[in-house]
């Protein structure tokens, strides 16, 4: 399965992502992605049902057993849904490319939050995904990883 950028940006392996969580790989394997600072939309990385939607994550559930988290930022939580659009519902069926939400990374000052952009493969094993984007830059769609 393909896995797209649900954003644009620098991709950087998930291990040099600025939380010991996801770099750890606890959560899963992934990428994370550091958006340039104007305004994105955050899309959906792949066909499926959004299971989860908080304004700072979602959760892409992809041919009714792949779970892609994005969590958009790190320690965004801390905002409250404050700098937020949240464009799609819980339980919604989405193709790859649908906005699911909007933010600003520019507008974040907060020296404690992060805005690389999380994409994970859930419950699956530490580098179990192969990558396809490290280092390079991407638009929202291109390919990022395979699970």
């Amino acid at each position: 399965m393909q896995v797209l950028a649900p954003c644009p940006g620098h991709v950087i392996p998930i291990t040099e992502v600025g939380d010991p969580t996801f770099a750890g790989q606890i959560v899963g394997p992934g990428v994370g992605i550091n958006p340039p600072p104007g305004y994105a939309e955050v899309v959906a990385p792949a066909d499926g049902m959004l299971l989860k939607v908080d304004p700072h994550a979602f959760i892409l559930l992809v041919d009714g057993e792949v779970g892609i988290l994005v969590h958009i930022g790190i320690n965004t939580v801390r905002l409250q849904g404050r700098g937020f659009e949240v464009l799609a519902a819980k339980g919604a069926t989405v193709k790859a490319g649908s906005p699911i939400v909007a933010w600003v990374p520019g507008d974040i000052d907060d020296p404690e939050i992060s805005t690389t952009v999380v994409v994970v493969a859930m419950d699956h094993a530490p580098d179990s995904i192969t990558p396809l984007a490290n280092g390079t830059d991407v638009v929202a769609g291109d390919p990022i990883f395979t699970v």
